[in-house]
Formats: structure tokens, C-alpha cells, sequence
């Protein structure tokens, strides 16, 4: 399996026999064994029956990848989460039960003549103060300031990143959906999904503003094997997102995500960062020759992200953009969120967003080799299969049937996990790699390369 070509040369994990069919939208997502769990990518996926618009039926699938489940050794379904959605009509809540009456009426007399005492001195001070306010109701309209909230707070994050956050409308053949988005830069640049940009390419693509004001959006560039897209609008006076370090994101820091799961423009959730450089990979379902699979070492996180929140921003305690919400994790017969939902690491997205801007498309990392999809054990390890003559991992000294075991300190499950750290770094960067040969441990520095054009 070579990384210079198509699906069969990423890296994924071996298939087992042909791909099922993908369900109707309207069917549920394939059974997997008991206690297994698929994973949804977060873009453009049919809405749920009873947010979908009747007259406008959705046009994606359901399913995500193929089902993972006919090989146990092969990995779950990574899937992302649909857009567009009829907003639900919601209702008030229901009324508080009335208290009881537990005071004895003594108190209550007492009560009531203080009150009338205080009652009448309050009303003189009042009306000397306030002439011209009127009425018990809305007698403190507009003398109590808002209370202050904290720029470190979910609320005073909130208020300072909403502005730069949009919902990304699609229309296409008289079908629509929605996906998120998040502004980069002053000249109107957007970050997004692939997927989430991609179904617009041959329809119309528009992107909603905190503020109500929308704008026509045209794509840049998109790169399917990162899953980044980027778009420009013509308007001014934007607000930009500041974007952070995803390299120094640790287990257990707050974040929170923004985007428009089902076309709920607006929501924002809040969790931690469950695990990082978690390997994912989404895609896979098209017939094209080129592969569609995206991998990513991943930000977990509990916040809470669904259908239509792909593209949207996942930010620090201090509002900096470190991941990009791309894909949820699910339970047998779950679509929606269960607390497992993966960006993509700010760096990773910012080289591939740049390149978009400068050149229209992005570039692949690689080290050069062709990867043994048949290889299994216990211990974990991706084999060689073959190595590029004059490429990187040949010039770092590795050969056919080393066995790659760790890559900058990390340890390799499979072929995912290890084309997935690769593609976080950029061409250039000098990794150490540990590798087994002949039963020995041993250690190299692989100077990373893009894949040749």
C-alpha cells in the first residue's frame, strides 16, 4: 500500500469483501456487535425525518463510511455530522408547581404590617427618584447593568468568538443543507469542511453571520484528504477568530464548540479535551479513483457536537481556535452526540488552509514508503511493505519489513494511526521514528516530504 496514490495506498485499514450498499436515509444506520460503536462525520448527512424539510428531501448519506463492522479487526466508521434543518418549534416550559404556605400567620401579620410600613416609605423615595417610571413591572428597567462576565468565562468566551463564527448554507439541484464555518482572516477567508464546502461546488453557497447578515461565499480551495476547506466572501469589517497551538492542547483543558447543528445557528457547547492525536479517518465511500478518505490525529472531546456542527470552531479557555468540530463517534442505533466528537488540530488545518490561499490546493505529507495493510499484531506496528528509492523513510535508513512502532514518541496501533500523525506535520520537519528489525528495537530521524504532484 503505497501513500502516493489512492484509498488502497493510504494506509487504511485492509477491506474484507465488498462494501455494502449504503441505507436509504430514511432506514437506520447499519447494526453493529453489541457493545461496538460507529462514528458519523459531522458534514453534510440527510437531517432527521422530523427537522427535514418536506419539500426539499436531503441528498446525502447516513451511513458515513462503509460499514466498519464485517472484519473485527478493521476500525470503526469515523462519520460527520449533517447541516441542514427546519428548526423544531420550541416550546415554554412547564409551569413550577405552586409552593405551600409554611409560615404561621402570625409571621404573616407582622410581615404585612412592616411591609406596609416599608411599602409606603419605599413608594415616596421612589416616585422623588423615578417620576416618570411607572408601573411595579418594570420598575428597574434600564437602572441595573447586565452582570459583568468574565472574558475567561463560557459567556465572556462566547461573546468575544460568536461574531466570527457562521453557519454555511448549501443549495444544490433544489436540495439544501447546512454546515459551520469560522472567519481566518480580514480579506474574508473562511475555514470549513471539505465535506461541508464540496456539495456547493456545482450549486450555491452562502454563509449566515452572527448577526443576521449574509453573503455569497465562493470556495478557495478544499483538500478531501485533510477534510479543509476554504471560502471568500466580499464583505468588511469582519471579526477574525485568533487561532491557537493545538501541540500544546492537553487532556482535561475546557473548550468550546461552536457551529449549527440541524441549521440551529448560534448553539454553543462547552467540555474538555478527552484525548489527543486520537486517529481517525472519515470518507471512503466514493467510487473515484482519487480517495476520499480524510485522517486526522484528532482532538477528542466530550463538548457535545452533531449534524451540521462540522467546520465549526473548538476553542480554548482563552477563545483561541485549537480544532476544527469534523466527525462524532455513535452507539448502535445512536446518530447524534454521546460525548465523543473530534477536530482537527488547528496546525494541522492552518498549513493545509494556507496552502489553499496561496496555490488552490494542498499538499500531502508523506515518508515516502508503502505500507502493509496485511500486517497484524498483537504488539501493534505498521510493516513496510516498501520503500520509495531516494525517497525519506530510504534516506532515514528504514527497509522493507521494519516494523514502525513509534512515531515522535508515540506509540502506532495500525496504518491509520501512523498515516495520521504523518499528515499532522508538515514536509520538512525532522521526527524521530522507532522501528523493530530482526527482533531488535531501533531508532531513526525521517525528514518528512510531500507527495510529489
Amino acid at each position: 500500500m503505497s501513500e502516493s496514490t489512492g484509498p488502497s495506498a493510504e494506509g487504511a485499514p485492509p477491506s474484507q469483501g465488498p462494501n455494502p450498499p449504503a441505507a436509504s436515509p430514511t432506514q437506520p444506520s447499519p447494526q453493529m456487535p453489541s457493545g461496538a460503536s460507529t462514528t458519523q462525520q459531522l458534514g453534510p448527512q440527510p437531517v432527521p425525518p422530523e427537522w427535514r424539510n418536506s419539500t426539499t428531501p436531503a441528498f446525502w448519506s447516513s451511513t458515513g463510511a462503509n460499514n466498519p463492522w464485517r472484519d473485527p479487526q478493521t476500525r470503526p466508521s469515523w462519520q460527520q455530522p449533517p447541516r441542514e434543518a427546519t428548526p423544531a418549534t420550541v416550546g415554554m416550559p412547564p409551569a413550577a408547581p405552586a409552593g405551600r404556605m409554611g409560615w404561621p400567620l402570625i409571621t404573616i401579620a407582622v410581615a404585612l404590617v412592616a411591609g406596609l410600613l416599608a411599602g409606603l416609605l419605599g413608594y415616596f423615595i421612589a416616585d422623588k427618584a423615578d417620576d416618570d417610571n411607572e408601573g411595579v413591572l418594570n420598575s428597574s428597567a434600564g437602572r441595573n447593568e447586565l452582570a459583568q462576565r468574565p472574558p475567561e468565562s463560557i459567556a465572556g468566551i462566547v461573546e468575544q468568538t460568536q461574531p466570527g463564527v457562521v453557519t454555511v448554507a448549501i443549495s444544490s439541484a433544489g436540495q439544501e443543507g447546512n454546515g459551520s464555518g469560522f472567519v481566518i482572516s480580514d480579506e474574508g477567508h473562511i475555514m470549513t469542511n471539505s465535506h461541508v464546502a464540496e456539495p456547493g461546488r456545482n450549486g450555491e453557497l452562502s454563509v449566515i453571520f452572527s448577526d443576521g447578515s449574509t453573503a455569497e461565499a465562493k470556495i478557495v480551495g478544499t483538500d478531501a484528504g485533510s477534510d479543509i476547506a476554504v471560502l471568500k466572501v466580499d464583505k468588511k469589517d469582519l471579526t477574525t477568530l485568533p487561532l491557537g497551538n493545538s501541540d500544546k492542547v492537553r487532556v482535561g483543558d475546557p473548550v468550546v464548540a461552536f457551529g449549527a447543528p440541524l441549521g440551529l445557528s448560534g448553539t454553543v457547547t462547552s467540555g474538555i479535551v478527552s484525548a489527543v492525536d486520537r486517529p481517525v479517518v472519515t470518507g471512503g465511500e466514493s467510487d473515484s479513483a482519487v480517495s476520499d478518505e480524510s485522517f486526522m490525529a484528532a482532538i477528542q472531546t466530550d463538548a457535545p457536537i452533531n449534524p451540521g456542527n462540522s467546520g465549526g470552531a473548538l476553542v480554548d479557555g482563552s477563545g483561541r481556535v485549537i480544532g476544527i468540530n469534523s466527525a462524532i463517534a455513535t452507539a448502535p442505533g445512536s446518530e447524534g452526540s454521546i460525548g465523543l466528537g473530534f477536530a482537527i488540530p488547528i496546525n494541522h488545518a492552518k498549513r493545509i488552509a494556507e496552502q489553499l490561499i496561496k496555490e488552490g490546493k494542498a499538499k500531502t505529507t508523506v515518508i515516502s514508503a508503502t505500507l502493509d495493510r496485511g500486517y497484524q499484531s498483537i504488539n501493534g506496528g505498521v510493516r513496510l511493505e516498501a520503500v520509495d528509492s531516494g525517497g525519506a523513510a530510504e534516506a532515514a535508513g528504514l527497509r522493507p519489513g521494519d516494523v514502525i512502532v513509534k512515531f515522535d514518541g508515540r506509540f502506532v496501533e495500525d496504518s491509520v494511526a501512523l498515516i495520521a500523525l504523518i499528515r499532522k506535520h508538515g514536509a520538512g520537519e525532522k521526527i524521530t521514528i522507532e522501528y523493530e528489525r530482526d527482533g531488535q528495537r531501533k531508532s531513526t530521524e525521517v525528514t518528512l516530504t510531500d507527495r510529489p504532484s
